[in-house]
C-alpha cells in the first residue's frame, strides 16, 4: 500500500463529495502517532465517552518504538529492551485490561555489568567488590576522596554530575564509557536533570558494608520486579490497546505533510485535508516544527538544536539452550570497547515465546546507539555484534547462530542535552496558539518520563487537560511523577 494513502472513514466531510481525494474532514480531537503516547490519549477521549477524535499513523502498523517484529526463522524482537513495571495504577489497570491476568510473565530483575571478564551486579557502584583489587581500590579512593572534599556547586552538565557523585574512580572505569556508549554523546554535552531515579548514588558505608562482608547488593530501582507479555513481545500489548480503542478510530499509512496552524487544517500526503480543535502530534518535535505553518522561522530554528541518537537493534537466534550463568539473566551492561553494544537482552528469558521452540532455540538481542559524534557502520554490524559475543563469552561459536535481525531507528532515545530545556521552554509554548500540543518520548523530548508508562501517561493526561480542563502532571513534573513509583 502506499505510504502515503489512508482512507479516512467516519468523518464529517464539509465538502459534497466525501471520497474526494480533496475533501476536508472535521474533528474535534487530532491525534499523531499511534506509539503508547497518542493511543493513550486516543483510549482516554474514549473512556471519556467522547468519539470525535482520530489517530493517524504513517506506518502500516501501530505501537511506535513499541512495535514488535518476527524475523523469517519465527524469533520475535523488541525495539530493544523493554520491561513493563509502572509509576501509575491507571496504567497497570490497562495493562491487565489489554491482556488479562494471564497473559503476563512475572520476573525478578537479574542485571549485569560485564567488565574485566566477569559479571558484576547490578548497580555496579554498590557492587564493586567484584572488580580486581586494584579497580576495586581505584573505585573506592574516589569514593571516599568524594565524602572529604564534598562540592556545594551545582553540576553544569552530566559529566560534571558523575564526578561529583561517584568519584573520578567509578567514572573512569564505568560512568564514562557506559554512559557514552549509551548516550553516544560525551557527557559533558548533557545535563543532569534526567537523572531522578534512573541512576543509583554511591553510598560510602554501603559499598564498604558490602566489600568487607561480601554482601552482594541486587535490588536497587523501580524496575526490580518487572513483567513481560507471554505472547507478541512488546507490541502485544499495544495491539490490544489498539483493539480496545477500536480501530476505526486508528487510521494506517497517514502521512501528514503539514499542519496550516492559523487555520487549524492538517494537510496530508495524500492531498486530503483535517480541520481540528486540538492537535496532540507525537512526531519528533525537530521535525514536527518545519512542517506547521505560521510558526516563526526562530522557533523552528531553535527546536533544531535539540538532539537525539539512533538505536541499532541485533537480534541473534541461537540454537540450543544459554549456558548457564545466562539462564536467569535478563539484562547485561557493557561499558568496555571490544563491543559495539551497551546493552544486550536474553530475550528468551523473557518469554518462551519469543522464539520458535524453547527446547531447541534462544535468543539474544543487543543496542547499539549511533549518531553524529558516534558513527557505527551498520553494514558490518551483526558481524562485529557476533565478533563481540564470542569474546564477552556469552556464545561459544558462531555455528550455534541460526538467524540474525538488525533493525536501525532514527530516532532511539531523546538526548538530554545542556541546551534541551532551553529549547522545549522556548519552542512548546509557541505551538498552543495553535490548538497544538507536542507529547511523548519524541513529541515532548524528556527522556526521564519518556518510559511506556509516562509515554502513556502523557497521552492521557493531555486527553484530561483538552477535554476537562485537569492539569498535567507527568510532563511539566517529572519528579512528582517519578516519585509516585510504588505508591
Amino acid at each position: 500500500m502506499d505510504s502515503s494513502h489512508c482512507l479516512l472513514a467516519r468523518l464529517q466531510p464539509v465538502t459534497s463529495n466525501p471520497y474526494s481525494v480533496n475533501s476536508t474532514m472535521n474533528y474535534k480531537y487530532v491525534i499523531i502517532g499511534s506509539g503508547p503516547t497518542g493511543l493513550g490519549a486516543a483510549y482516554r477521549l474514549k473512556e471519556l465517552g467522547i468519539t470525535d477524535f482520530i489517530v493517524l499513523e504513517k506506518e502500516n502498523r501501530i505501537g511506535g518504538l513499541s512495535k514488535s517484529f518476527v524475523d523469517e526463522k519465527g524469533f520475535t524482537w523488541d525495539v530493544g529492551g523493554h520491561v513493563q513495571f509502572s509509576h501509575y495504577k491507571y496504567f497497570d489497570d490497562l495493562m491487565v485490561k489489554a491482556l488479562g491476568e494471564d497473559g503476563w510473565l512475572s520476573h525478578q530483575r537479574e542485571s549485569w555489568v560485564w567488565i574485566e571478564g566477569r559479571f558484576v551486579p547490578y548497580p555496579f557502584q554498590n557492587n564493586i567488590k567484584y572488580l580486581k583489587p586494584e579497580t576495586m581500590w581505584k573505585c573506592l579512593e574516589g569514593i571516599i576522596h568524594n565524602y572529604k572534599f564534598p562540592t556545594n556547586t551545582k553540576p553544569a552538565n552530566f559529566r560534571e554530575w558523575i564526578l561529583a557523585t561517584f568519584g573520578p574512580g567509578l567514572a573512569e572505569t564505568f560512568m564514562f564509557p557506559y554512559n557514552y556508549k549509551v548516550w553516544a554523546y560525551p557527557p559533558e554535552d548533557m545535563n543532569a536533570v534526567w537523572v531522578g531515579e534512573r541512576v543509583a548514588v554511591t553510598d560510602l558505608q554501603r559499598v564498604t558494608k558490602n566489600i568487607i562482608f561480601n554482601q552482594d547488593d541486587f535490588s536497587w530501582g523501580p524496575n526490580s520486579t518487572f513483567k513481560f507479555p507471554k505472547h507478541g513481545g512488546t507490541g502485544g500489548i499495544w495491539e490490544a490497546v489498539g483493539n480496545l480503542i477500536g480501530r476505526d478510530y486508528i487510521k494506517l499509512n497517514c502521512t501528514v505533510e503539514k499542519v496550516v496552524g492559523a487555520d487549524k487544517k492538517i494537510v496530508l500526503a495524500n492531498g486530503e485535508t483535517i480541520q481540528y480543535e486540538y492537535l496532540m502530534s507525537t512526531m519528533p518535535l525537530d521535525i514536527f516544527t518545519r512542517k506547521v505553518e505560521g510558526l516563526d522561522p526562530q522557533t523552528v530554528e531553535t527546536a533544531q538544536g535539540l538532539k537525539h541518537s539512533s538505536t541499532n537493534v541485533v537480534g541473534i537466534g541461537l540454537k540450543g539452550k544459554p549456558k548457564e550463568s545466562l539462564k536467569t539473566m535478563c539484562w547485561m551492561y557493557f561499558p568496555e570497547y571490544n563491543s559495539p553494544y551497551y546493552r544486550v537482552t536474553v530475550f528468551s528469558n523473557y518469554s518462551p515465546n519469543n522464539v520458535p521452540d524453547i527446547n531447541q532455540y534462544w535468543s539474544l538481542m543487543t543496542e547499539t546507539s549511533e549518531s553524529s559524534a558516534k558513527p557505527v557502520d551498520r553494514e558490518t554490524l551483526i558481524q562485529d555484534t557476533i565478533r563481540a559475543l564470542k569474546e564477552d563469552q556469552l556464545i561459544e561459536s558462531e555455528d550455534d547462530v541460526v538467524s540474525t535481525w538488525h533493525m536501525a531507528f532514527d530516532y532511539g532515545y531523546p538526548t538530554p542535552s545542556v541546551e534541551r530545556d532551553g529549547i522545549l521552554k522556548a519552542v512548546l509554548p509557541k505551538l498552543e496558539p495553535f490548538g497544538i500540543y507536542s507529547r511523548g518520548r519524541f513529541g515532548a523530548w524528556k527522556y526521564e518520563v519518556s518510559n511506556q508508562d509516562h509515554s502513556l501517561m502523557q497521552g492521557v493526561e493531555w486527553a484530561n487537560r483538552v477535554a476537562a480542563n485537569v492539569p498535567e502532571l507527568t510532563l511539566f513534573f517529572p519528579d512528582t511523577a517519578n516519585a509516585m513509583w510504588g505508591k
